[in-house]
């Protein structure tokens, strides 16, 4: 006697799964241009590593004889796999079944990888496409977790302090997976094929009686905009690409450093272009990117959350190998002015540093918050001051680089405690831009001028001339004042000097209230 009928019906099961929604539902998917979740993440991991977990799982259904007539495995796929070797946990919603809305049993596999993300401390990666709940309910209804249950959300804050969290938005994501999506570390969408929903398009219609699509509620183009998600890709292929790279710089949970890896980008490496990248003629703008791509390691940096508070420019980058974080200002959108999505976006990339552990370079060329009827609207004090509390707490090593402007409450958000502070010779600095300085302070002088209009640049030209570096320099007020083409070579040496302080780190960390 033995169980290899039981066994059998076990094996039947998991082909079943295999099927996922059908032959139909499968092509249905492929013909919209998505791969399956199971393409999705077979494209994502390395070859041959992903190592399901709970392909039993689902709604069988069984003749008077207790052969099995049906079998409908539950929509959500997780398992282990692995990343450039690492092993990670990647999991997502099966849209082929009941368009990803939860099952009783999909449900619990989606908290279950959050769990496990966290008691193994490795990566998470969630690869969305489908809805929250379904009017029409499951088969096992009485099974599913009641509305408070507070682990389903509990699961995802716990996993967020400890290990990265990286999400895609494959196809059109909405309710409880939308929630999911955005509670992560980096998230990126397909243009081509996703959408993020609050509501769909025939809720909103019924209820805001506004009749939009759903690229015009929840696309790429909305919501890397408002910052809900902080890359576009072109694809799901890209998509999956991004979310590698993403990884590549984070360690896998917030007790370990950085993987560091090896550079063959010379530490002595000068660009003659920084030399005159910074114009003469102070209202003129120049491209920080540039920059950037100069003085760190070559083709490493990795921008997030480019088309939102473009002001500022986030990312990750390497620097002589070692995975560093990047803010800088671009002075060709709003002068690099600090908004208040800009001050959003950079508080936020400040967490994501300090939670892992990651050496902060601060690129400044900043004029200050921005000012307006708009800008007070949008509460950009209450914000920018939020920013400079989180830079103010931040404990990781912090290089600044003082490229040019450097004023007003704003510049404060830009130094960590204990910055190391390098300025180029066309830095300037002070309580307010000189342009704004001279109006307010020489007003009268310049509206009693024969020549106003000459009156005000003669003024501007003294206070400029006050602003230099070199009197800070002298003043030990910055720790060098360096030829620009020393950037690399200066930075990369610092680099080495903080190694020692990068282990005491190590584990959770936190904020206290900010404004």
């Amino acid at each position: 006697m033995t169980w290899k009928e039981e066994t059998d019906k076990i094996h039947q099961r998991r082909e079943l799964a295999k099927l996922q929604g059908g032959e139909k539902a499968v092509a249905a998917q492929h013909r919209k241009g998505r791969m399956t979740i199971r393409e999705r993440i077979n494209a994502l991991l390395d070859k041959n590593t992903f190592d399901e977990i709970g392909m039993g799982a689902g709604d069988a259904e069984l003749d008077e004889d207790g052969n099995l007539v049906e079998f409908s495995p539950a929509n959500y796929v997780l398992g282990f796999g692995k990343i450039d070797g690492r092993r990670c946990i990647v999991g997502g919603e099966d849209f082929t079944l009941k368009g990803g809305s939860p099952s009783a049993a999909g449900q619990r596999k989606s908290v279950y990888t959050e769990d496990l993300a966290a008691k193994y401390r490795i990566p998470l990666i969630r690869l969305h496409e489908g809805a929250g709940g379904s009017v029409g309910g499951t088969k096992k209804a009485s099974l599913s977790s009641p509305v408070n249950e507070p682990h389903r959300f509990r699961s995802v804050a716990e996993a967020m302090a400890r290990v990265p969290v990286a999400t895609g938005a494959m196809g059109a994501v909405a309710g409880m997976p939308a929630a999911r999506l955005v509670a992560s570390h980096f998230s990126v969408m397909s243009k081509s094929t996703a959408q993020v929903l609050i509501a769909g398009p025939a809720v909103v219609q019924r209820a805001m009686g506004e009749k939009k699509t759903k690229d015009e509620l929840g696309g790429a183009d909305v919501h890397t905009k408002n910052g809900t998600v902080d890359n576009a890709s072109e694809d799901e292929a890209d998509a999956l690409i991004q979310i590698r790279k993403f990884l590549s710089y984070l360690p896998s949970n917030v007790w370990e450093n950085a993987p560091v890896t090896a550079c063959d980008d010379a530490q002595d490496r000068q660009e003659e272009a920084l030399l005159d990248i910074v114009p003469r003629d102070r209202r003129r703008a120049f491209d920080m990117r540039k920059v950037l791509r100069w003085v760190l390691d070559q083709e490493s940096f990795f921008e997030v959350g480019k088309g939102y508070g473009r002001s500022q420019i986030t990312g990750l980058a390497r620097m002589n190998g070692q995975p560093v974080g990047v803010w800088a200002n671009d002075g060709r959108h709003l002068a690099g002015a600090m908004t208040a999505n800009g001050a959003h976006k950079a508080r936020r990339f400040i967490e994501l540093c300090e939670t892992f552990h990651l050496p902060i370079l601060s690129f400044v060329d900043e004029p200050g918050f921005m000012i307006g009827s708009q800008a007070e609207r949008e509460a950009t004090i209450r914000h920018g001051a939020n920013t400079a509390l989180t830079a103010a707490m931040a404990n990781v090593p912090w290089a600044s680089v003082m490229v040019r402007r450097s004023f007003g409450v704003a510049q404060v958000a830009h130094y960590g405690h204990d910055a190391y502070v390098l300025a180029w010779p066309s830095a300037e600095t002070g309580p307010l831009p000189v342009e704004g300085g001279v109006a307010v302070a020489f007003h009268r002088e310049i509206a009693q001028a024969a020549d106003p209009d000459a009156k005000r640049r003669e003024l501007e030209e003294m206070m400029a001339a006050k602003q230099s570096p070199f009197p800070r320099a002298e003043a030990f007020s910055v720790h060098e004042l360096i030829d620009p083409r020393e950037t690399r070579p200066m930075l990369c040496r610092w680099i080495d000097r903080i190694q020692p302080l990068l282990p005491p780190l190590l584990g959770p960390t936190g904020f206290s209230i900010r404004p």
